[in-house]
């Protein structure tokens, strides 16, 4: 049997208080200082994952340590900290582990962890661009939106996930542009995308005047908070939040009826699984970058397949290989942990086409 570990860690210290009960009426502030001393542990055991080609098995395991946590205390610490989570695996038996969340995030995406480590490394970000791309290219087809005639918006650019995106839209779109913090390094990307494609992609570092006139938004920005609120979006907007925590508010499906928002990189796991954890999906959903390692064990490449901040167009397009070959689908248009059902999107739709008719609304 081929076996793998995928590491999770709480989002927030609310994730926490719902895994642990006796947590629940602690403040967040306690419970943070709380989970500061304790060791990672195992979470679950994952069986009945069968392509048809193999089988594999795997374990979560838990890196105790929340999303702000890990973007605010000292970097040694954290990365201390993941290895220790990482050797969890490597005693249980695990050939591969993948990252999740923050801890492919902090410090260099995986390289020190892997080089503290005697098991192969992923942070599974290859996939997720591969299965969040596929899942806008679906709603945008459901939507009768054309890809080379949206103007697309990549949120968080200059990350790993956003780079790769942003290079494979490059190469459909006609118009795009790259959001990040950092100018200097939008404006080298940007470079990179003209001399590989020829196309002009527009830079910026304001999200709020970015938004407002984008068909599409890839949102893959790291952030604790919120970026993307109900008024930041035009009427018919789709937007594929890949990032967790998320980059779009809550409050845009509860206000705004007339916008997609969907979950980006959520895959449907071929075989009889059982996660032992239940993270809000139904049977056989989970998150492209746990895929990934099944992915890799499934195909017994026990390497260090994405890590780093360098994403290549060439890795993404492995995985997707592999992922077919394995059984793995795109699973259906989800938002916020649900599925979407096509009378719902119908009736987003429908509700799009009157806004647009109004003249207030000519923007769509």
């Amino acid at each position: 049997m081929d076996n793998f570990a995928f590491m999770l860690h709480p989002l927030t210290a609310g994730d926490f208080s719902r895994k642990f009960p006796f947590a629940r009426n602690w403040s967040d502030g306690f419970v943070e200082g709380v989970m500061k001393y304790i060791p990672p542990f195992k979470v679950s055991n994952i069986s009945g994952i069968e392509s048809p080609h193999n089988k594999a098995e795997g374990w979560f395991i838990g890196c105790p340590l929340t999303s702000r946590q890990m973007m605010e205390m000292p970097e040694g610490y954290v990365l201390k900290k993941i290895i220790k989570a990482g050797k969890v695996a490597e005693k249980a038996g695990a050939k591969i582990i993948g990252l999740g969340a923050f801890t492919s995030i902090v410090g260099d995406a995986g390289i020190t962890v892997a080089k503290n480590l005697n098991i192969a490394v992923t942070t599974g970000n290859s996939y997720t661009v591969a299965a969040a791309l596929a899942g806008t290219r679906q709603a945008a087809a459901l939507f009768g939106l054309s890809m080379d005639k949206a103007n697309v918006v990549v949120l968080g650019a200059t990350g790993s996930i956003g780079a790769a995106c942003a290079h494979i839209l490059s190469r459909e779109v006609r118009y795009l542009t790259l959001v990040a913090r950092n100018e200097a390094r939008l404006e080298k990307l940007a470079g990179q995308i003209f001399r590989s494609t020829g196309l002009s992609a527009r830079i910026t570092a304001n999200t709020k005047v970015a938004l407002q006139t984008a068909d599409i938004v890839i949102a893959v920005a790291s952030s604790v908070d919120s970026l993307i609120e109900p008024e930041d979006l035009k009427v018919g907007a789709i937007v594929c939040d890949v990032a967790r925590p998320r980059n779009v508010s809550r409050r845009v499906t509860e206000v705004r009826d007339d916008v997609l928002v969907i979950e980006g990189g959520v895959v449907e796991v071929p075989g009889d699984v059982n996660f032992g954890i239940n993270f809000g999906f139904p049977p056989r959903m989970a998150y492209a970058c746990m895929a990934e390692t099944m992915i890799l064990a499934l195909e017994r490449r026990y390497e260090n397949f994405t890590l780093g901040r360098d994403l290549t167009v060439k890795q993404v397009e492995t995985i997707e290989q592999l992922a077919k070959k394995h059984g793995f689908k795109i699973a259906g248009l989800r938002s916020f942990e649900r599925a979407l059902g096509n009378d719902e999107v119908e009736n987003i739709k429908k509700r799009i086409a009157i806004k647009c008719a109004l003249p207030k609304e000519g923007i769509c």
